[in-house]
């Protein structure tokens, strides 16, 4: 109730983010009945029914994260003067935002549940869409509980742990800050660039051993071959993009402040590097999204995202189409709200560069720049990496 009353009297811009949140917890509980209804309508394909679960969990961790994103920032979730006062302590505040975010969820959900059964059927008026797609055999109910449950328990345990107290974010650049908070590289740069190397290396290798009588989890001579190693591999080049992100960002920021610059690129690259954490993890997240999207693309084709097969290798027709878009929209959500949150840190910083008669041009120069140089290098490397791991796939 009190997070309703927190809630209640939010900005527009507020409730647009949680409705945000609302949407994608509907398409991924309809993603989640949907394979449900696959396992039930085929119960002899259980491999095919697991590798669609599995294939869920990537929508629901989308979710998750734009779920905890909102939440981030979301007022109702800040101490305030008077709060503590009243009782709101930093626990508390905490718990109503892990609340309001699994509230938001269960309403998505249950709007999930309603297209689904409507698609089916199951509400009156005649099925919508195809049998293979949903099925039309009667569902478990334990079964739709516990996937109707996944996506707020996800997002509400996700939203608390990362807004529990004592974690905070590394604060807003300012101008008393010593030189080595914007010289410290974040250390998962080398580390991240080891990982897709070995996840690329790993996939040149498997692709070796994949062919028509390759099984998907054949695991021969102790390695990784076969479709399961092209697969394994591209998961540890995409976990190497989200861990070298922030890295990367920061040294971006470096390159940018060196030598002779002027203000607005050494604006910029100090800009940059203090917030190379704090953008660079949602970053690096939305590039490995976008490379998986192009891998399915080399893999099946236009057909994977079409509503219905082409040439018999499209993998789910509609429902690709849906949680593709679900995770490339949720990722790209991410990053835009954290670079809100990231200018609103940054604001008493602004403002005190406007007292001083910092020129108004300059600050929209140096956002500028920094914004063209990020999309830039991170397109080239995003583009560079997918490249070289759907080369496996596509052979």
């Amino acid at each position: 109730m009190l997070a309703l009353r927190l809630g209640r009297g939010a900005r527009p811009a507020v409730h647009l983010r949680r409705l945000l949140v609302f949407a994608a917890a509907a398409g991924t509980a309809f993603l989640l009945l949907a394979t449900l209804g696959h396992a039930v309508d085929t119960p002899g394909d259980s491999l095919g029914s697991a590798l669609r679960l599995a294939w869920c969990l990537v929508p629901l961790a989308a979710t998750a994260q734009l779920a905890v994103a909102v939440a981030r920032t979301d007022p109702a979730a800040r101490l305030h003067d008077g709060m503590t006062a009243a009782g709101l302590g930093p626990v508390r505040l905490t718990l109503i935002a892990a609340a309001t975010t699994v509230l938001g969820c269960v309403l998505g959900s249950l709007l999930g549940l309603l297209a689904f059964l409507r698609l089916r059927g199951a509400l009156g008026g005649a099925p919508v869409g195809p049998e293979a797609l949903l099925g039309r055999d009667p569902l478990p109910y334990a079964a739709v509980g516990v996937l109707l449950a996944a996506v707020p328990v996800v997002a509400g345990v996700a939203t608390a742990v990362v807004l529990r107290p004592g974690r905070n974010e590394p604060s807003a650049p300012c101008a008393d800050d010593p030189p080595r908070t914007a010289g410290a590289t974040p250390a998962g740069l080398p580390w991240g660039i080891a990982l897709t190397a070995a996840g690329l290396a790993l996939e040149v290798y498997a692709a070796g051993h994949t062919g028509p009588g390759a099984r998907l989890l054949r695991l021969p001579g102790g390695l990784v071959t076969g479709e399961a190693g092209v697969v394994t591999g591209w998961l540890l080049s995409a976990a190497g993009l989200v861990l070298a992100a922030p890295g990367l960002v920061h040294l971006i920021g470096r390159v940018l402040g060196m030598g002779r610059s002027g203000a607005v690129r050494l604006l910029a690259g100090r800009v940059l590097q203090e917030e190379s954490r704090r953008v660079g993890r949602p970053l690096g997240v939305l590039m490995a999204a976008v490379s998986g999207g192009y891998a399915g693309y080399v893999v099946y084709g236009p057909g994977a995202f079409a509503l219905h097969g082409h040439d018999g290798r499209a993998s789910f027709g509609p429902l690709t189409a849906l949680g593709t878009g679900l995770v490339l929209v949720c990722t790209a959500l991410c990053v835009l709200i954290t670079v809100a949150e990231s200018r609103t840190a940054r604001s008493a910083t602004t403002e005190a560069l406007r007292r001083i008669g910092t020129p108004a041009g300059l600050l929209r120069r140096a956002a500028a720049l920094r914004a063209s140089v990020l999309v830039v290098v991170l397109a080239a490397v995003t583009g560079g990496v997918a490249h070289l791991a759907a080369g496996p796939l596509g052979g």
